[in-house]
């Protein structure tokens, strides 16, 4: 524990900063610590057979003892996608409203965490004490339900953070954002803000969730074959709209996708779904049904290459498959990174003969976060002394401190961080205090961080210009070839195809080993070496192609 904290207030990002995904955020007092949040981030394309990554929680493991909650501001995976991993490292309790932490339960569970966790339901405006903390839940809209921020009560001062939100005058379950809570701390006096700034370079308002809903209605009206409804399985608001639709025009409803069901089940026995019984069917009975009746909701809004929508696009469904005459509606946006697998969904989806209707063209979808006036407005109610913008990549979080500025927050007090840099405020001070560790922990099946940059780079190299083995059998006394060498091809070239290359590269194996030999080398390593270097010289110049070479040596 740092001696710098004593009596200052710290506030430490280690996830979703200058990145849209794996939040979290320590606040530490003296020797007490929360832990806003604890996100996964999808993998970048780059990231070859990376399922997830995760934030660095080094600085957490090495003040474990000093963690007294975990406070959860939704049940997106970005938001609480680690547990699973921090709390197998960290016995602290959580903190959340009902539905978050019934997600929560559910992937504790998938992940067969062994671990007793404390799991604490807060229901928004209560508050709770946590150590020297007392913590405001303050609802927000957002596109699911049961959002909250928080203001928590520190011995220097309120630090205010929004969650992901919006400011939705009509929401879909009438629970609005709880604006006098955040007008009542403003006028209390709030040192430090965190606000949201996803969609800070969006101009204008982010329209009503209700919108879609009429949209859907309006399509669901003047369509006369199957519909299917790809959406985020976390948007409960908009699968309760999509069910709406359906029941108003006379149609029934199967879901499909692991996830989808999942949510929708949790949804459901929690009541943030309200379904009449006969609606919901299962998908071999929808199968029967004429298909003017019939609705599927399901996962891949994202073009995810497992997911449902886009096995049915590939005809590799095993329950449905596309026909002329269906319309696929996709509600939802895709995330930065994705437009390429939803554009090949699409394309694929059209080939089946399916109407495709998606957000580049229709209402299908409206955003989850605030848009600017939105953004200005959570500033001039909360008024904060000092201003951190959270949640966004870097050209994010600067649109945001010019928002800030615009409304009267002096530059000198808002902070542009990074990951693993530590802000320290006083009652009147705020500034820039060093780094802990911080960065990225790449999960690959159940490894977890065992796959670092240099697999990465591996895996990128085969991918390209593919893997040659060299095969060599020595004998130990003389150092002479006793067998081989032989070449074994993967992603390089078709040896049949190429014998000629492959003849020539055996030549050249052979004229390294002889090297070897006339040198009197028999470091095992050093004979490799030589074989790499010369083998990957030569076929370099001839083929412009730098395979992995991987020589193996027998000796006899």
């Amino acid at each position: 524990m740092s001696k710098n904290g004593r009596n200052k207030l710290l506030i430490i990002p280690l996830g979703g900063m200058g990145e849209i995904g794996k939040n979290m955020t320590v606040i530490q007092y003296g020797k007490e610590m929360l832990l806003i949040d604890s996100g996964l981030m999808f993998p970048e394309e780059e990231m070859l057979g990376i399922d997830m990554v995760i934030p660095d929680i080094t600085y957490l493991v090495e003040n474990k003892e000093y963690i007294k909650g975990i406070l959860l501001t939704h049940g997106h995976e970005d938001h609480i996608g680690a547990l699973p991993y921090v709390l197998q490292q960290i016995n602290a309790p959580l903190y959340g409203t009902k539905l978050t932490l019934g997600l929560v339960e559910v992937k504790l569970k998938e992940a067969k965490l062994k671990k007793n966790i404390s799991m604490n339901v807060v229901k928004p405006p209560a508050s709770v004490n946590i150590g020297s903390f007392t913590v405001d839940f303050i609802r927000v809209n957002h596109s699911i339900p049961d959002s909250v921020g928080f203001a928590i009560h520190t011995p220097v001062g309120i630090v205010c953070h929004t969650g992901d939100f919006k400011l939705d005058q009509t929401p879909v379950n009438g629970e609005k954002a709880d604006l006098h809570k955040f007008a009542e701390l403003g006028s209390k006096g709030v040192l430090v803000l965190m606000s949201d700034s996803t969609n800070a370079e969006r101009e204008g308002y982010t329209m009503s969730e209700k919108v879609v809903g009429n949209t859907i209605e309006d399509i669901f009206k003047s369509i006369s074959g199957r519909i299917i409804v790809a959406t985020f399985a976390s948007n409960i608001h908009r699968i309760q709209q999509i069910f709406d639709a359906a029941y108003r025009n006379g149609r029934k409803v199967a879901v499909i996708g692991r996830s989808m069901v999942n949510v929708v089940n949790i949804a459901l026995e929690l009541g943030y779904l309200s379904i009449p019984k006969s609606l919901l069917v299962d998908l071999d009975e929808i199968n029967r049904l004429p298909k003017e009746k019939v609705v599927i909701i399901t996962t891949g809004s994202q073009g995810e290459p497992m997911s449902a929508l886009t096995r049915m696009a590939m005809s590799e469904h095993k329950k449905v498959e596309i026909m002329p005459g269906d319309t696929v509606l996709i509600s939802a946006s895709p995330i930065p990174g994705n437009e390429k697998f939803v554009a090949r969904t699409i394309d694929h989806l059209f080939k089946r003969g399916a109407n495709v209707i998606y957000e580049a063209i229709s209402g299908v979808h409206v955003s989850g976060h605030a848009s600017q006036e939105e953004l200005k407005l959570m500033l001039n109610l909360v008024r904060p002394k000092f201003f951190v913008p959270v949640h966004g990549e870097y050209r994010h979080l600067i649109h945001h401190s010019k928002l800030a500025m615009e409304v009267g927050i002096p530059e000198e007090n808002i902070f542009i961080a990074e990951n693993g840099r530590v802000l320290e405020f006083t009652k009147n001070s705020g500034r820039m205090a060093g780094k802990v560790t911080a960065g990225k922990v790449l999960v690959d099946g159940l490894g977890v961080g065992d796959v670092g940059n240099i697999v990465l780079r591996d895996r990128k190299q085969l991918s390209q210009d593919g893997i040659l083995i060299v095969v060599v059998t020595i004998d130990k006394e003389t150092t002479e070839v006793v067998a081989g060498p032989d070449i074994i091809s993967r992603g390089f070239v078709y040896v049949r195809e190429s014998e000629e290359l492959m003849e020539q590269a055996r030549e050249k194996v052979k004229q390294a080993l002889n090297k070897c030999q006339q040198e009197d080398i028999r470091e095992w390593s050093a004979i490799k070496s030589q074989v790499r270097e010369h083998l990957g010289k030569y076929l370099f110049e001839l083929t412009r192609r730098r395979p992995m070479i991987l020589p193996i040596i027998m000796e006899v």
